[in-house]
């Protein structure tokens, strides 16, 4: 069974109370061309970052992840009221910022100081203990798993637009071969014409009278445009089927898509009403393409 794919984009919180305490964890994550973690830890947690760190980056390959996380209580067994050094402290720096900056009405708001983590509990003077340690980083790993069974959950809607968008272009470079068999009088008689222009030179010599009839016959015709076409089609939906970290993948296999788009666009000029026909269709590809990309950049 493949590896599901994820979005980039996701939200979790796991809230936990245990003997050593309540803690918070909560991640929320967004769009980045690699892993980015953001700490916003508590101060009694600021030893564990790495340790945070190493529990995230086992399950998470890619995203801009805010990673906020507190404990209350942690390694004394419970919550202990009002933490007065940290509420003293946090006054301290208040009048100190406003004397500085010679503001001399301002009061500190109450409620939004005892709201923040740690107000509430011993503090932790010094790093949790090994206990403690273990009952955080297994809240952070069950973050981790909600965080990730949301991004799986978006990424299935994401892979399943891009499949309906892949198979338009599959039927729209169907329907451009269909028409080039039916165009190839017109590319031949286009030939013709530029080769006449160039019989008309006595300069040209028969070997570069070859090559550029050689050449304008590459030029004329836009059926290996359309082979490779359907192709890099057959091979997103190959990407999508083996799951896992397709983001990038599929950003370089859709810069290959619209080459050959652009391609028989710059082909199908001057042959009349069938070349219109495939013009709307390559068209019509691009604007798939475009779709896709703007929803495999949400991708893992």
């Amino acid at each position: 069974m493949s590896a599901p794919i994820r979005s980039m984009t996701g939200f979790a919180r796991v809230q936990k109370s245990t003997e050593h305490g309540d803690i918070f964890v909560t991640l929320k994550s967004v769009n980045h061309r690699g892993l980015d973690l953001h700490f916003h830890l508590g101060p009694e947690l600021d030893a564990l970052e790495n340790s945070i760190r190493a529990v995230i980056k086992r399950s998470v390959l890619r995203g801009h992840i805010d990673v906020r996380c507190s404990a209350l209580g942690t390694g004394n067994g419970a919550s202990s009221g009002l933490n007065l050094a940290m509420l003293r402290s946090y006054l301290a720096a208040f009048r100190t910022a406003a004397a500085e900056e010679g503001i001399h009405d301002a009061q500190p708001d109450l409620n939004r100081i005892l709201m923040l983590p740690g107000m509430f509990g011993r503090g932790a003077e010094g790093e949790p203990d090994a206990m403690s340690e273990s009952a955080i980083l297994a809240a952070v790993e069950e973050a981790v798993q909600d965080l990730n069974q949301f991004r799986a959950r978006e990424g299935a809607e994401l892979a399943e637009f891009i499949r309906e968008q892949n198979a338009s272009i599959r039927q729209f470079a169907q329907e451009m071969a269909q028409i080039r068999l039916k165009a190839i009088p017109a590319f031949h008689k286009r030939l013709v014409e530029k080769l006449q222009e160039l019989l008309g030179s006595s300069t040209l010599d028969p070997q570069r009278l070859a090559q550029e009839a050689a050449l304008l016959a590459d030029r004329g015709d836009i059926g290996e445009e359309i082979s490779r076409l359907q192709i890099h089609s057959r091979q997103l939906d190959e990407i999508l089927d083996s799951g896992g970290e397709v983001g990038k993948r599929l950003d370089f296999l859709l810069q290959e898509l619209n080459r050959e788009t652009n391609t028989i666009l710059s082909k199908t000029s001057g042959i009349g009403e069938l070349g219109l026909r495939i013009t709307e269709l390559a068209l019509a590809s691009k604007a798939c393409i475009e779709k896709i990309r703007e929803q495999a950049l949400n991708l893992e």
